[in-house]
């Protein structure tokens, strides 16, 4: 932060103690850039804007108000660096009466101030100019309370100037320990005085001593001659004669100077008009500075002139002065009009309300300014919300994505919050998001944009700031708390309608079936719109959280938020079974990307695509599952606990079912074009990887595979991905998975078994009979006939083909295909009535190497026992004969350590 911008610090002040209205120079470090930064002033907690004049950075000329503390703090705020300190303070002393000749700090001229806030139509009277000590010795005040003297002397006054003053109240509250010779000399000089009044008239009459002695004679000569002619009232006598030349006397006087004198009345008059005009030119002038300061923004001082006018002329009963004020508060009056519809002009900052506010209130405009305000902005906020709701709506159906003038609106300065909570999105984002989730964006971007101020508005508005940020103004501060006592329900309404407005138009976007029907033709009209999928759900929520998270900050009472808590917690179940849902569409789809490709455990990348879809939809549900302070745990519901459980049960069939529709695709349903081969893999098969195609009976030994894979590894793990994600019912799901799996296992392999065995199994009564052959008439055996070398063949073709796929499935498909072909030599032994020696020998070295089965056990029993010694020595060398002849074959038979091959 850079020094301009840093609390301003007080750290001197001349003088340091004094009187109200002392004049004082303060000096300190960052006091403004200039005098419309400096925003306050109080020292001992009274307000000094008024009369404060800003010099510098680091300097400052008022007058000390009438504080109510005897000592306190300086302190100084400015725009721009806010609230300040200081290290020094100010000492107030009690106020005394000061005269012409008496020393003090401050300028008598200065003292007739008027305070324009508390001290009204109390300025100082011209009296106050005489000698403030009329005895002319020096005053001794005594310790007399002020409240003694008024209880003696009831009715009366010490103040000499008063009309009822009191010489013996004068003396004890100044003189009660004076001596006796000074107040003879008290005495003398009031003698003194007097004479000094008395001279001017006295001198005045020695200067013209000769002219009164003349006029004497000349009375005296008249009387005289009146006497002796006794003809007072005798037509044409003197005395008659004498009034009438002093009759045409004073007629010629007048005749001489009545021009000069009506000129001379007229320049008194003009004199006299002038030196009020000179006088009240303050009055008479106001009107038009009110008018100029209105148009420069000077309010401040038009309600400064107008306090003091009104403390002057408010009750004047002066004619031209009653006219002059009544257009004063004319334009008052249109000032109060304009100031109002700037409060309420919307946009507007937190700054301008409150200025504005505190403008009328000084005004002492009708009504409560504040709560208009608050009534506007409430209104405003909720029409933003709506409008911003039609915007999105009429570029739905227009098609045009361009910003409206909402938009733009919001991008103002005025609107923006000190720093974005999300982070900046590129230019393309209007195109690339779904409307829903725009739409959600721009009223978190309004809620947040205003809310905030809307509610440090009414706050402002309780604690009475809005009026007085150092505890002046008592009397408003009172009634504005007052009022607020009385509106703190119709507020919660407005906050409630807010947070009620928000959550219905969010659920008509996106949750439109738990609205009313006249609600959705309020907040709906997004039929058009397609569902969002999990992942635009998740971002909803976060924008929403975000909401939250914004007014729980502003220390919003929680049961006007439970709305919004309702609506996360609905969306957050929304978004759950949405994401299964699609999830199942996608794991539906993978079908599509079997390759048939098998690894070295004979499994295809299927059952691992499966678990990575089924990962990623548990990764994206995270953060919505994942409670935040406040909320509620979504995976302990019981509702949501079923819901999701029965989603995943269906998920897991899904895939069953995928497996069961792949093993069903016929040749022309199987698409081998992304089939790869390693033709540089050193593996022996590698030539049988060129251009292969999986037959139905390779497809389903892969399918038989992937099932083994699935019950032994994938559900396994699935079941701890659940359970890591707080998912409940996990056994449940694993068991009806694992019971699918089984099943499509069992049918596969039956249908596998039946298209290997059937074929082998019916091609051994063909074999022997072949020729027809008899038992009861052959000849001596060489060695075993065809039909099993056949049968022994396709049987290692089949073991062949398993290995390569799942060396695991062999002795599972063997050991069935080998006790089929047991079941079946069993069969036809028994059919057999009667053996030749021949016959005999070549039955049991056709059976001689399968010991191992009970089917050929049974047929064993049936046959002929050979006793001669030379017989069983000759079927042995026939057995040892087969076996080195065939080992090549045989050794298919032996366990091995061989990987399948790899396709």
């Amino acid at each position: 932060m850079s020094r301009a911008h840093q609390p301003p610090l007080v750290t001197g002040i001349s003088p340091n103690e004094g009187t109200s209205w002392t004049k004082v120079t303060i000096r300190g470090e960052n006091l403004g850039t200039g005098p419309a930064d400096l925003v306050g002033l109080s020292i001992c907690g009274h307000n000094c804007l008024l009369t404060a004049e800003w010099m510098s950075a680091s300097k400052i000329v008022c007058h000390v108000g009438p504080a109510k503390d005897d000592k306190g703090e300086i302190i100084v705020s400015t725009k721009s660096g806010g609230h300040g300190t200081s290290t020094v303070s100010f000492k107030l002393l009690k106020a005394e009466k000061i005269g012409i000749l008496d020393q003090s700090a401050v300028w008598v001229d200065e003292m007739n101030y008027y305070d324009m806030r508390t001290d009204r139509n109390k300025g100082i009277s011209p009296l106050s100019l005489r000698p403030s000590n009329p005895l002319g010795i020096d005053v001794d005040k005594g310790k007399v309370p002020l409240k003694d003297l008024e209880a003696m002397f009831p009715g009366v006054s010490g103040d000499f100037t008063s009309e009822n003053f009191s010489a013996t109240w004068y003396l004890i509250e100044n003189h009660s320990v004076t001596s006796f010779d000074q107040l003879r000399m008290a005495a003398s000089n009031l003698k003194k005085q007097a004479t000094r009044k008395n001279e001017g008239s006295l001198a005045y009459v020695k200067g013209g001593l000769s002219t009164f002695f003349e006029a004497q004679d000349a009375l005296a000569a008249i009387h005289q001659r009146l006497e002796s002619d006794g003809t007072e009232k005798v037509e044409g006598s003197m005395t008659q004669r004498l009034e009438n030349v002093l009759n045409r006397a004073s007629d010629t006087a007048d005749t001489l100077f009545q021009e000069v004198l009506g000129r001379k009345d007229k320049a008194d008059s003009t004199r006299n008009a002038l030196n009020v005009l000179q006088r009240f030119k303050f009055l008479f002038n106001l009107p038009l500075n009110i008018e100029r300061n209105t148009h420069k923004g000077d309010y401040d001082v038009v309600i400064n002139d107008y306090e003091k006018a009104k403390s002057l002329f408010g009750n004047t009963e002066v004619p031209v002065f009653k006219k002059v004020y009544a257009e004063v508060e004319t334009r008052i009056g249109a000032l109060r009009s304009l100031l109002l519809d700037k409060l309420l002009e919307t946009p507007s900052t937190l700054h301008d309300q409150k200025r504005y506010i505190r403008y009328l209130s000084d005004l002492h405009a009708p009504g409560d300014p504040a709560w208009q305000c608050i009534y506007a902005q409430h209104k405003w906020i909720l029409g933003l919300m709506q409008n911003c709701k039609e915007e999105f709506i009429n570029d739905q159906r227009e098609g045009d994505p361009r910003p409206s003038a909402l938009s733009r609106n919001r991008d103002t300065a005025s609107l923006k919050r000190g720093c974005s909570l999300r982070t900046p999105r590129p230019s393309t984002w209007r195109y690339e998001t779904p409307q829903q989730v725009q739409f959600v964006e721009k009223l978190s971007d309004v809620v947040i944009g205003q809310l905030p101020n809307f509610w440090k508005l009414w706050i402002s508005y309780v604690n009475g700031s809005l009026f007085s940020e150092t505890g002046e103004k008592s009397g408003q501060v009172e009634k504005s708390k007052k009022n607020a006592r009385q509106r703190q329900n119709d507020f919660k309404k407005m906050i409630e309608e807010v947070t009620h407005r928000l959550v219905k138009l969010v659920r008509g976007a996106l949750l439109p079936s738990t609205l009313t029907e006249l609600e959705l033709r309020l907040y709906g009209g997004w039929e058009s719109k397609t569902e969002l999928t999990g992942p635009w759900l998740t971002q909803v929520i976060h924008t929403v959280r975000i909401i939250f998270e914004a007014l729980v900050a502003l220390e919003i009472p929680n049961d006007l938020l439970q709305v919004i808590q309702d609506l996360l917690l609905e969306l957050r179940h929304h978004c759950l079974l949405v994401t299964l849902h699609h999830t199942a569409g996608d794991v539906k789809r993978l079908a599509e990307k079997e390759d048939w490709v098998v690894d070295n455990e004979g499994i295809t990348s299927l059952p691992a695509q499966f678990e990575q879809c089924m990962v990623q939809m548990l990764q994206s549900l995270k953060e919505p599952m994942e409670t935040k302070p406040g909320e509620v745990n979504i995976l302990q519901l019981d509702q949501a606990q079923d819901q999701a459980s029965e989603l995943c049960v269906d998920i897991m069939r899904v895939f069953v079912n995928c497996l069961e529709q792949l093993s069903n695709k016929t040749d022309g349903d199987v698409d081998t074009s992304h089939i790869s081969v390693d033709l540089a893999s050193p593996d022996p098969f590698s030539g049988l990887q060129e251009n292969f195609c999986a037959t139905p009976e390779q497809r389903l030994l892969i399918i038989l595979s992937n099932c083994q894979y699935l019950e032994k590894h994938t559900f396994l793990n699935m079941a701890e991905h659940f359970e890591k994600h707080g998912f409940t019912g996990t056994d449940k799901i694993t068991q009806v998975s694992v019971h699918a799996v089984k099943e499509l296992d069992e049918s596969l392999f039956d249908a596998y078994i039946e298209r290997k065995s059937d074929p082998i199994v019916g091609s051994l009564e063909p074999g022997i009979y072949a020729g027809y052959f008899d038992w009861r008439d052959c000849s001596t055996p060489t060695g075993v006939r065809n039909y099993l070398k056949e049968a022994l063949v396709n049987i290692i073709t089949v073991h062949a083909e398993v290995f390569t796929v799942s060396k695991e499935l062999v002795p599972r498909v063997l050991t069935r295909i080998v006790d089929g072909v047991a079941e079946e030599m069993s069969r036809l032994m028994q059919c057999v009535s009667s053996f030749s020696m021949n016959g005999a020998i070549q039955v049991h070295h056709t059976h001689a190497h399968a010991e191992f089965s009970a089917n050929f056990k049974q047929a064993l029993e049936a046959l002929p026992q050979l006793h001669s010694g030379a017989d069983q020595k000759f079927l042995e060398e026939l057995l040892n004969r087969f076996k080195s002849s065939m080992q090549l074959q045989l050794t298919c038979f032996q366990p091995s350590n061989v990987q399948p091959v790899k396709r």
